[in-house]
């Protein structure tokens, strides 16, 4: 599949039709996720991957209580496998602390940017296109702050790593992928700057 193609079909599922995703593609959508590039290639992510009907319900139960909850929730709950993106910021302050990388961005913590959440979330879109390629659908979708402490119980998740996002993955129940989008998607006329901020591109 062409990327462009693999780019227009890519859509948000929100509600599965219940079929386990089977081996061999779960392995290549995860495979897909070790290959996003990472500052000074640190590769500070990691994939905890529930797929038993007795993990995944440990995690609902932590992250959304008892019960089905609204339409979105209940959507969500169908999904065979979850995907917890987790951050590792160590390895980035044990990368850039290495003599190989000197200058001012060799202290991790003075970063603007965190670039431990940056790469993770990479490695999350990634997720998400390899999904299409194996014809199944994907939703990222973020941890309420309160239900995070919750999630690290649970499953035993090393206070070194933040929780940065969720992918739920499986088939698409019917109709699902077709379903328009609720939101005008901005153009590159008003999104894209032609060498000075507000200069449209094109303009």
């Amino acid at each position: 599949m062409e990327f462009g193609e693999v780019l227009a079909r890519r859509r948000m599922v929100r509600r599965y039709d219940g079929r386990p995703v089977g081996d061999e593609a779960l392995e290549r959508v995860l495979s897909a996720g070790l290959r996003a590039p990472s500052a000074g290639n640190s590769q500070g992510r990691d994939l905890l991957v529930l797929r038993t009907a007795a993990e995944r319900a440990r995690f609902w139960a932590a992250t959304a209580g008892p019960g089905p909850g609204d339409a979105w929730l209940a959507g969500m709950r169908t999904a065979p496998v979850l995907v917890l993106l987790l951050a590792d910021p160590g390895a980035y302050a044990r990368r850039y602390a290495a003599p190989d990388k000197p200058g001012p961005d060799r202290d991790a913590g003075t970063w603007e940017v965190s670039w431990p959440d940056v790469d993770t979330g990479m490695s999350g879109l990634l997720l998400l296109l390899a999904a299409v390629e194996e014809g199944l659908g994907a939703c990222l979708f973020g941890v309420p702050a309160a239900a995070r402490a919750g999630v690290r119980e649970a499953f035993a998740v090393p206070a070194d790593r933040r929780l940065v996002a969720v992918v739920s993955l499986g088939h698409p129940a019917p109709g699902e992928v077709s379903r328009p989008s609720r939101r005008h998607r901005r153009t590159l006329a008003d999104t894209a700057h032609a060498g000075r901020f507000g200069v449209p591109w094109g303009g």
